[in-house]
């Protein structure tokens, strides 16, 4: 079973395009100080699609060194519009000792119900590592539904879910029907408690980022039964979710990371800066709740 908080990390670029990676030793330090149960690197929250083959192997094999000096897990991004090309990823994550490897439904190609179910069986009957689907519609354009998932809970190398189509009734009706075949993830950071009242086992997160004690403190209540310092939880970081979401992620991410003091550096194209406008609204929230002064 996958449980726990999982940070979707943000990958540090530096002006000329490579990767920052003392900066991302001192993040991953941070993230790891603060209790998170794992990261996972080459993820949307990445800027994975914007990656070159190199990069994800160079990124792999340095998350995992990290991690693992530091006690952490990796749930490696290894999505792809391309079947064949998941495969490839998870075989370069395995190869860099990653745990398990995130794979999104393929996007902009937009398989029907069996193409999905072929696909991932495809991706777990040759991945080494186990597979954690990744439903997010309002990215890829396709909804993974509650009774595709019920048929792939079957394999034996697909050990979680995370669920972000953001309906909270498909939610129940993949938990109930999966009966605890497999771990189900929250890939909304707002739902998180919502889901896992229902039965979810953790969270995949963009907004521990910038909060993974308060997210790993409300993931910990929950798989703990404490509901009400859980609901508390809850409303604290709520509003802080929000605005992670209000512009395409991980453009607001990014940006308060910067702003906190990390050193996170450029977007790729075609993602640009956040604007003056929601940069205002952004850096009222965090100085809201004392997060422009952190330390590492």
């Amino acid at each position: 079973m996958i449980k726990g908080l999982y940070t979707a990390i943000v990958t540090p670029f530096k002006k000329n395009g490579g990767i920052d990676y003392e900066s991302l030793k001192k993040f991953l330090k941070f993230q790891s100080l603060s209790g998170v149960t794992g990261v996972v690197p080459g993820g949307t929250t990445g800027e994975n699609p914007a990656f070159s083959d190199e990069e994800y192997s160079q990124l792999y094999a340095f998350v995992c060194k990290q991690a693992y000096d530091s006690g952490m897990k990796v749930i490696a991004g290894c999505g792809s519009s391309s079947t064949e090309k998941a495969v490839a990823l998870c075989k370069m994550a395995s190869g860099c000792g990653a745990d398990a490897a995130l794979v999104i439904t393929p996007y902009y190609n937009k398989p029907n119900q069996d193409g999905l179910y072929r696909h991932f069986s495809e991706v777990a009957d040759r991945s080494p590592v186990p597979v954690v689907m990744y439903n997010v519609p309002s990215r890829t354009g396709v909804n993974m539904l509650p009774e595709t998932v019920e048929k792939l809970s079957l394999h034996e190398n697909i050990t979680a879910l995370k669920e972000a189509s953001g309906s909270l009734s498909q939610v129940q009706k993949i938990i109930f029907s999966v009966n605890g075949k497999l771990s189900i993830l929250s890939g909304e950071d707002d739902l998180t408690y919502s889901i896992m009242a229902l039965g979810g086992t953790g969270v995949i997160s963009v907004t521990s980022n910038i909060i993974p004690k308060q997210m790993s403190g409300l993931v910990n209540s929950m798989l703990e039964n404490d509901f009400e310092k859980g609901l508390s939880l809850a409303k604290y970081t709520n509003e802080i979710c929000h605005a992670m979401f209000t512009d395409t992620n991980p453009i607001p991410v990014k940006k308060a990371l910067n702003l906190m003091g990390f050193n996170m550096g450029i977007l790729r194209p075609p993602l640009y800066e956040l604007d003056e406008k929601k940069t205002a609204q952004l850096l009222k929230v965090l100085e809201k709740y004392n997060l422009i002064e952190n330390e590492l």
